[in-house]
């Protein structure tokens, strides 16, 4: 109060004058810092955002089944060995198999990238299974996901009293494989099942989790 100055009317202008500097700095500075701090969670929530999507997608493409072959088969290694063999052309059913490897590679690496500490371990055991050869079971890993999902979402846990069946990776639709042995032959019509099917694995491989997530911690032949 000693700085403020009342002696007459060009004092107290200019007093009033100061006073109104100083607040609308004041005033600027906060807002400043407000909005850098809305942009920050902004940004951390598109992330966040991203990062559960990839997730969920990576949960349906190795979850996605209940019924029939519940694991991955490295189809690659056989078909090399049917080739040495001198055996012919590979099946529907093992081209099948392939594509189901691919979507899951896809989204195995996802999950290397975004998953939390648990899940790149999962994942990165499959990824050396798959490598070695060996048929892949993703049960364990869906669960950690499906759990993980749950809880970003504030959604309640699964009931402990409900048995779930064993969960695989997803089935491609019948058409996509016969899509690829028309592309094979060099026909128009197998690009467009391909493309459609690279579109559905891009989906699964590119669709990670909420505020609880942050502290949890994307062909071959």
């Amino acid at each position: 109060m000693r700085g403020l100055d009342f002696s007459s009317w060009q004092a107290v202008l200019t007093t009033m004058a100061g006073l109104i500097v100083i607040t609308l700095v004041g005033v600027g500075i906060r807002l400043l810092v407000m909005q850098t701090m809305q942009q920050r969670r902004e940004r951390e929530n598109r992330q966040i955002n991203e990062r559960l999507r990839t997730l969920i997608a990576a949960y349906k493409t190795l979850g996605g089944s209940f019924t029939g072959d519940l694991d991955v088969n490295p189809t690659h290694l056989r078909q090399l060995r049917a080739l040495q063999e001198g055996s012919d052309a590979p099946s529907e059913s093992s081209d099948r198999a392939r594509r189901i490897r691919d979507a899951v590679e896809a989204a195995l690496s996802d999950i290397l990238l975004l998953g939390t500490d648990e899940q790149v371990r999962l994942a990165a055991r499959a990824a050396i299974e798959l490598a070695q050869g060996r048929p892949v079971h993703t049960h364990e890993l869906v669960v950690s996901l499906r759990d993980f999902i749950r809880h970003a979402l504030d959604l309640a846990p699964i009931p402990s009293d409900l048995a779930i069946p064993q969960q695989g990776p997803t089935r491609p639709a019948g058409g996509a494989g016969k899509g690829g042995k028309d592309d094979a032959k060099g026909g128009k019509v197998g690009g467009g099942g391909m493309g459609a099917m690279g579109g559905g694995m891009g989906m699964g491989a590119g669709m990670a989790v909420g505020a609880h997530a942050a502290d949890g911690e994307p062909p071959r032949d």
